[in-house]
This record gives structure tokens, sequence and C-alpha cells, in this order.
């Protein structure tokens, strides 16, 4: 998973969350004689995310701060949330950023991450957060960017995009 975390609600959130992609896959891949029998197994396992999200099926500021908590981890994304943790626009934005990680708005690995409040836009579909990185052992220096994650929970949670402006 993205990280190995020692909150029982990550682990359960971000199982459901796997288990969501990976039924879903298994549904596209499937056999049409097994459609059944893996449509079924797919709602259930999307009937298990809904218990997350709000009642209009989309994924709550609590929900996400859970996930950029463990997508972030204490220092930065691992290899699996980079390749099935980020969206298609965000994979091309960082396959075009050579030399800047554009997940972390930063070139080397940080010594520590913090996620701060999250706020949701439901008009703009997204929730986002202050990501605070810290450099040095003592917490200093720091920088800041925001991430964006969408709040449609009828698909698997991803972070959508980062802003590397400094926010203040």
């Amino acid at each position: 998973m993205f990280r190995t975390s020692t909150h029982p609600t990550r682990r359960a959130a971000l199982a459901v969350s796997c288990a969501a992609v990976l039924g879903l896959g298994l549904a596209a891949t499937a056999p049409a004689s097994a459609a059944t029998d893996t449509t079924t197994t797919a709602t259930v396992t999307a009937g298990s995310a809904a218990t997350a999200v709000d009642a209009n099926d989309r994924y709550t500021a609590e929900e996400i701060r859970t996930f950029l908590k463990d997508f972030y981890g204490d220092h930065g994304p691992g290899d699996f949330a980079r390749k099935y943790g980020i969206s298609e626009h965000l994979k091309e934005k960082v396959a075009a950023s050579e030399g800047f990680d554009v997940l972390l708005c930063a070139q080397n690995e940080p010594w520590s991450i913090d996620i701060g409040p999250v706020a949701t836009a439901q008009s703009a579909g997204v929730g986002y957060a202050t990501v605070t990185t810290h450099w040095g052992e003592n917490g200093e220096p720091t920088a800041t960017f925001t991430a964006y994650v969408g709040l449609d929970a009828t698909r698997p949670i991803q972070l959508q995009d980062t802003d590397c402006e400094a926010t203040g």
C-alpha cells in the first residue's frame, strides 16, 4: 500500500480504496461469463467504500486528510503511490517536469512532512490542504504547497494536482 501505518483507520480506508481499484480493474478484465460475479464483487467493494463518504458520494475532509497523510508519509510518496495514487493529468505533469518532483514541489526528499487541515470546494469538486515539507532535523527550513484531491467518491481517491506556489 502507500505506507505501513500504525493507525487502523488509515489502513482500513486505504485498503478499501485499493480494493475498489483492484475490483474495478478485475471487472474490466474479467471474461463475459464471469461478469455477473465480478460485478457483484465490485458492487460490494464500492458499497464498503461508500461508508467513508458523505451522502452525496463525495469524500469527506477527514478521508482526504487520511489519504494525504498516507500518500505523503514521512518523506514523500513511494512507488505505489506515484503509480496508482495520482490522476492522469498529474502523471503528465510529472513526466514533463524532469529534475523536479511536482508531487513534493522540490528536487530532494524532505526530512519530514506535515499535512494541514483539509478544506473542500464542492463546486470545484476538490478537497485541498497545505503540505509542509521540513528540510532540516529541527524542522527548519520549511516549504509549503497545496495538494488537491478529487471529491468524487464513485472513483478511487487520488491526488489530482499540486500547486507549488508558496502558500502563506
